[in-house]
């Protein structure tokens, strides 16, 4: 299975007008004690200078996060110490032992935060939550699915309700109604949006390499035999890798699609799981 690591990311301020030489700093903990003093303090020119001025190359406005950085000023108070492993070195914060995805590594000049490294490191994680996210997201379907045939004695076969309906998993209630089984992020407002970086789409069949061999779930136009349910990054390789699936059994099988995921996907019409295909194991 692979390591699904947790993603947190710190909000960065504008950069400067001007241009400066990124700091260099005589150990780790000096380089990790003025960037902290620049975030708590939200000072952006002495952010820029520890950072460097093409920072924001690295880290743009679409990873910042409010939230985060209040989270890393608190756990930067509990604790906080360098994890340092020859030449780089990692701050890590908080009772949970959080890690800056900002390495420091050391040159002949001094050490000084690897920009450059920071933007892998974080698209590493990012890839690593949605595909995670996206694993609840199917449990999530599967259980919702469930609850719906207890309301109707079958599955549903799209995510959202037509309007004044309950015939998807979704609908909006009003205050005091029972809510719907699933909620709306399957179907994101805006087309190709997504939801944590992955797409879903329901499978209304399955194949000969699928537990029970191959049958059509649908029967006088009620899903009644079953339900599957695929899900594929928006852009592979930078919201997510593996592309998964699941049928009414609960297990979630994986695959690496590749470079072309998404006309691979398109062209799956069946839950059907074959050896190319791993079992996820939760």
């Amino acid at each position: 299975m692979k390591n699904r690591m947790k993603l947190s990311a710190l909000v960065m301020l504008m950069l400067p007008a001007f241009v400066q030489a990124q700091q260099l700093f005589t150990t780790p903990e000096l380089a990790a004690t003025t960037f902290a003093k620049a975030v708590i303090n939200q000072d952006e020119a002495a952010l820029t200078k520890v950072l460097g001025d093409n920072w924001r190359h690295y880290l743009p406005d679409d990873k910042a996060d409010p939230e985060a950085v209040a989270r890393f000023i608190r756990d930067w108070k509990v604790s906080h110490k360098i994890e340092q492993k020859g030449e780089t070195a990692h701050l890590n914060v908080g009772q949970e032992n959080w890690q800056l995805p900002i390495p420091i590594v050391k040159t002949d000049a001094g050490w000084h935060f690897d920009m450059q490294k920071a933007a892998d490191e974080i698209l590493t994680r990012t890839i690593g939550l949605n595909e995670l996210s996206a694993i609840q997201a199917i449990d999530a379907y599967v259980a919702a699915q469930q609850d719906y045939y207890q309301l109707d004695q079958q599955y549903a076969q799209k995510f959202v309700s037509s309007e004044g309906k309950k015939d998807g998993l979704y609908w909006p209630v009003t205050p005091g109604e029972a809510p719907s089984p699933l909620g709306p992020g399957f179907s994101p407002a805006q087309p190709g949006m997504g939801y944590h970086g992955y797409h879903f789409r329901i499978l209304t069949a399955q194949g000969q390499d699928a537990p029970g061999g191959e049958k059509n779930y649908i029967s006088d136009g009620k899903m009644v035999d079953g339900f599957a349910l695929i899900a594929w990054p928006v852009e592979y390789g930078e919201t997510g890798v593996t592309t998964f699936m699941v049928d009414n059994q609960g297990a979630v099988y994986q695959k690496d699609l590749g470079e072309q995921t998404a006309e691979k996907v398109n062209e799956i019409k069946h839950f059907n799981p074959d050896k190319s295909w791993e079992e996820e194991q939760q």
